[in-house]
């Protein structure tokens, strides 16, 4: 499965990237290529060197793309490789026969790709049949009419000379099944990737591919996975930010003083980028989610575990993790000094021994838009190594049924 060989197509480069991340593939075997021209995807373009999807046929060893273009290529020629999927987002709505201009023959959106009807190989040669069985899979579960995939036989080897340079019909004339899939760009990302994922779990259902998904697939479930279940952790966890509601940008935040920063994303289609003002910019596919500012420290191998007290209850909380607290929450003085971030006060430098409330804490610190999750930052008292943070989310959810609670009711969470 490749995605992002053109970065301004992201339902099919977030359908592929899901694939990998949020589906468990019990029987069988998928290699996923989801972020190919990950340059391209950043910068939300067809290709800043050109369009990549048309350098197959042909390709300069001084040409930029060309170590991408080469490795792609010697994976679809590997012998365990035997169907090749490309996953695009096309504009319009393609239609056998001209009805305007937004649904015609020269429009690419809601369609199966083939090069050509058959291919003399031992398996899935069948393209024509393949295609059309998952035309028909997809269109059981439209969201709109509007939405009817169909099958577009591009018929690449009688003279079409721009369809000829393409990843597929490389894999065409190297012997393999290859289709691609088109979903409109006329639908939001979420909708687009929805079709995707129909048509990916149909050809996984064709090849005997078993699986297992964390997700209802349906739109606004799916909306929910994209927007929200993503985050980024920096230095071995010693930070985990969640990314669903982050702030534009982040102040002071830790970063190496070699200005190295160490993360690992949630979604392959997530990277850090340094700018030219020396600031970092958080990107997740086609978006840029936050600018951080760095603090640049030392930063501490250890790893440990951290004795809060949570609304009156003891807890170890590991550093790195998000802790949901209803009123209060009040950190042991242990071996670390502690910095609340946000949190004023005059008379102590080391923050621990102290009962904290939302309320204590300056909201434009938040990490999030809706001034919930704030920052509690511990350093090394001996050296002032950074040592990691926990983040700490006053919910209102959580006060409501903390309240709850103490008056005799069980909340409904228990």
């Amino acid at each position: 499965m490749v995605g992002g060989i053109q970065g301004d197509e992201p339902g099919g480069f977030m359908a592929a990237s899901l694939i990998a991340t949020h589906y468990e593939i019990t029987k069988g075997s998928v290699w996923i290529v989801p972020n190919l021209n990950f340059n391209s995807i950043i910068q939300r373009s067809r290709g800043p060197f050109g369009d990549m999807n048309r350098k197959f046929a042909y390709i300069s060893e001084e040409d930029p793309d060309y170590i991408d273009v080469k490795r792609i290529k010697e994976l679809i020629k590997k012998p365990e490789v035997k169907l090749i999927l490309n996953l695009h987002d096309g504009s319009g709505y393609f239609r056998n026969k001209y009805i305007d201009k937004d649904h015609s023959p020269y429009k690419w959106g809601q369609s199966s790709i083939i090069d050509q009807s058959s291919l003399n190989v031992p398996a899935y040669g069948n393209l024509e049949e393949i295609g059309k069985r998952i035309c028909k899979k997809v269109n059981e579960s439209l969201i709109r009419e509007e939405d009817i995939y169909h099958l577009h036989n591009t018929k690449t080897k009688l003279g079409d000379k721009e369809m000829e340079k393409t990843l597929t019909y490389y894999a065409i004339n190297n012997g393999k099944a290859a289709f691609g899939n088109e979903a409109s760009k006329e639908l939001p990302v979420h909708e687009r990737t929805y079709y995707h994922l129909l048509a990916l779990e149909e050809y996984m259902n064709i090849m005997g591919i078993e699986f297992k998904r964390k997700f209802d697939l349906e739109p606004i479930a799916l909306r929910n996975v994209i927007d929200n279940d993503i985050y980024i952790s920096f230095y071995n966890d010693k930070i985990k930010l969640p990314l669903s509601e982050v702030r534009s940008y982040i102040g002071y935040f830790p970063v190496k003083k070699d200005g190295t920063i160490d993360f690992k994303p949630s979604s392959p289609v997530m990277t850090v980028i340094k700018n030219s003002n020396s600031t970092y910019a958080i990107h997740y596919g086609n978006r840029r989610l936050s600018v951080l500012e760095p603090d640049y420290l030392e930063v501490s191998e250890k790893k440990e575990n951290i004795k809060f007290k949570i609304d009156g209850e003891d807890k170890n909380i590991e550093i790195g993790s998000l802790v949901d607290v209803g009123k209060s929450f009040y950190v042991f003085p242990n071996e670390y000094r502690v910095n609340v971030i946000g949190y004023v006060n005059k008379n102590f430098r080391n923050e621990s021994g102290l009962n904290i409330e939302k309320d204590d804490i300056i909201k434009r610190f938040s990490l999030d838009r809706k001034g919930e999750i704030y920052r509690v930052e511990f350093y090394n008292k001996i050296d002032n190594k950074f040592a990691g943070m926990v983040l700490v989310k006053f919910s209102k959810k959580f006060y409501e049924e903390l309240v709850s609670n103490e008056v005799g009711k069980v909340p409904p969470s228990l």
